[in-house]
């Protein structure tokens, strides 16, 4: 049987001391080393084929060196960037990720959490929180380390990273206004989710800027972020006002349920009907006609979630704010048009 490669090993390789090696292999401390010195001891512990013993590692410092990561959806395209963005942040500093998928289901979710929990992690970035979430809420009082990101808890402070939705709603609105529309609705989130609620008081808010009286709109709330749903609220939209030119949607996948449904019955896009989306997903310029959309920092919003989840690990709980605001942008493509009878 080979024997363990061990530290003394990579120590006796290199002609440093053992606390050195210790020092250069771990992502925290090696800031105290010349960067000569920790290249060259990586470069003896790779080519000794060093591993690290988590499991003495985890008894020494009662931590497991993992956390955990729930999504809401995992047929969602803009996790995976996500993802990608908090194991950019953690991965360097010894963490691996544990994924799970709640499907938005508030029982599964609490199963899931206390699977997380008996696996020891150290600390959650939650994804998929509705804005009541009383089982996250609960394991943040017992003390293990909790960020959400793209969606805020309302009843505890805990860390959250969110978009500007009022800024991105405001720009997706004066787009569709400034091309001529003035039947403008509100395919709007689920108001459970701090998504949903946001974007549609963003729109509320914009239209009463633009004058427009509140008991003339049409907003028809989606149960879920689906493509289903996107073709059911569209039916009702346009069942109950014909007249509408421009339908703003409150993210990609109901945008693209809206735009099917459209196609289903005969109603061009954006010949007949403009639609827009939230998020910018990844393929949207692949799928006819062209999103026209509000693109959110996906892969940045999982770096700063899991940035300021690591300082929470790191003992710096008090340098995190609760509130962090990341920037949006438009992304024009091809569902917009000027409204029919300003064509003619």
């Amino acid at each position: 049987m080979t024997r363990r490669t061990t530290l003394k090993d990579i120590a006796r390789e290199t002609g440093v001391h053992v606390s050195t090696v210790s020092r250069a292999l771990d992502p925290q401390k090696r800031g105290s080393i010349t960067e000569e010195v920790v290249d060259k001891i990586r470069e003896a512990a790779e080519r000794l084929d060093y591993r690290p013993n988590r499991i003495a590692f985890s008894l020494r410092k009662q931590k497991s060196m993992t956390i955990g990561v729930m999504i809401p959806d995992i047929t969602n395209m803009i996790f995976p960037a996500i993802v990608r963005g908090i194991e950019s942040v953690m991965e360097p500093l010894g963490y691996a990720a544990i994924i799970v998928n709640t499907d938005g289901n508030s029982d599964r979710e609490k199963r899931l959490i206390e699977t997380l929990q008996d696996r020891g992690v150290d600390g959650i970035i939650h994804t998929a929180v509705l804005r009541s979430a009383p089982n996250i809420v609960e394991v943040a009082h017992q003390g293990l380390p909790v960020v959400t990101l793209n969606r805020k808890v309302e009843e505890a402070d805990i860390p959250y990273v969110i978009n500007d939705e009022e800024a991105g709603i405001r720009q997706i609105f004066e787009l569709l206004y400034q091309a001529g529309h003035r039947h403008i609705a509100h395919l709007s989130g689920p108001a459970d989710l701090s998504t949903g609620l946001l974007r549609q008081q963003a729109f509320l808010a914009v239209t009463a800027d633009y004058g427009m009286a509140r008991d003339d709109l049409v907003i028809e709330e989606a149960d879920r972020f689906e493509e289903a749903e996107g073709r059911r609220c569209t039916q009702a939209i346009l069942s109950r006002a014909p007249e509408t030119t421009a339908v703003l949607c409150a993210n990609d996948r109901l945008a693209l349920g809206a735009i099917d449904h459209c196609t289903r019955t005969g109603v061009k896009c954006p010949a007949d009907i403009s639609i827009t989306g939230f998020n910018d997903m990844a393929f949207l310029d692949l799928i006819p006609p062209g999103l026209t959309t509000v693109r959110i920092e996906q892969f940045e919003a999982g770096a700063q979630a899991a940035r300021l989840l690591a300082k929470i690990l790191d003992g710096h709980a008090d340098q995190v704010p609760r509130e962090t605001v990341l920037p949006v942008s438009l992304k024009i493509r091809n569902s917009v048009s000027a409204p029919r009878a300003s064509k003619s």
